[in-house]
């Protein structure tokens, strides 16, 4: 892979721009790396109030990062590529100072780490992938303009960091987010504060619920759990209050009067008075 052509390309147009722009490409090419480590610590602080889910992938965001990191420095001791501020015939002297012999070239560590912590902080935190994707980007490029990286250096490097970060995420985040569930639920306040609380309930009014039936009280007490009738009177003599609370929590009836039909039927025929005849007979005792 040869792309010494386009590095020179590059190199010229960065020694013929502003002063300013070289010494601001000269600072990003390391401040983006603080940058994003300070991404790192918001993204996780704000995941702190959320599900265990996000501080999962918040926390695995960094470790994914230093994963891709390792992975990079140990491709370069395999593939041994000279930097191209020395390697490049009728290369222009680099913005900053030309690495040592033995720090290698491919692929680029800066532009790993930053394709790394990019991918990691989009997927903890989605709104800002819109900065740390063209933070990535600039970084990656500003290892070129300064003259110390090939093009394919920080393109591989880029690739390598987000494909690991991602990898990380993805085949981590169910563990990790159990992890996380079981450091919420420590005796410990130092792993409880790491993992958070999660969000916490909104203190609004609390609806009214329905009252709740007289009936649903007998389950609270074991004279109405009570099955049988010897549970029952043993549970009578243990818990002689409750069961008087329970008799008074229980409705009363009164009972209603059952009908009566009436004591005669306006249908039913009425006994007739009898006749008395006004002629009494004489009496033969009497005396006028």
């Amino acid at each position: 892979m040869d792309s010494s052509g386009l590095y020179l390309d590059v190199t010229e147009f960065a020694h013929d721009t502003p002063a300013w722009v070289q010494h601001l490409a000269e600072v990003w090419t390391e401040l983006g790396l603080l940058l994003f480590g300070v991404l790192f610590v918001v993204a996780w602080w704000r995941a702190r109030s959320g599900e265990p889910r996000a501080v999962a992938v918040a926390v695995l965001a960094p470790l994914g990062t230093a994963l891709a990191y390792v992975i990079s420095e140990t491709a370069k001791s395999f593939v041994d590529e000279e930097r191209p501020c020395r390697a490049v015939s009728g290369a222009l002297k680099p913005l900053v100072e030309c690495p040592p012999h033995g720090d290698w070239s491919f692929p680029s560590n800066h532009s790993t780490i930053a394709g790394a912590a990019a991918v990691g902080l989009a997927l903890a935190w989605p709104r800002i992938a819109a900065l740390t994707l063209p933070m990535a980007v600039l970084m990656a490029f500003s290892r070129v303009f300064v003259g110390v990286h090939y093009p394919h250096d920080v393109g591989v490097g880029l690739v390598l960091g987000a494909v690991v970060a991602f990898l990380v995420v993805r085949l981590a985040g169910r563990p990790v987010t159990r992890i996380t569930e079981a450091m919420r639920g420590s005796r410990t306040g130092v792993v409880r504060w790491f993992a958070g609380q999660g969000r916490r309930p909104s203190s609004g009014p609390v609806p009214a619920s329905a009252p709740a039936s007289p009936y649903a009280r007998q389950a609270s007490y074991p004279y109405a759990q009570a099955e049988h009738p010897h549970e029952q009177t043993m549970a009578l003599h243990r818990h002689p209050q409750q069961y008087h609370h329970q008799q008074q929590q229980q409705p009363r009836y009164e009972p209603q009067p059952q009908y009566q039909p009436p004591s005669q039927s306006p249908y039913e025929p009425q006994p007739q008075p009898q006749y008395q005849s006004p002629y009494q007979p004489e009496d033969p005792n009497h005396r006028s």
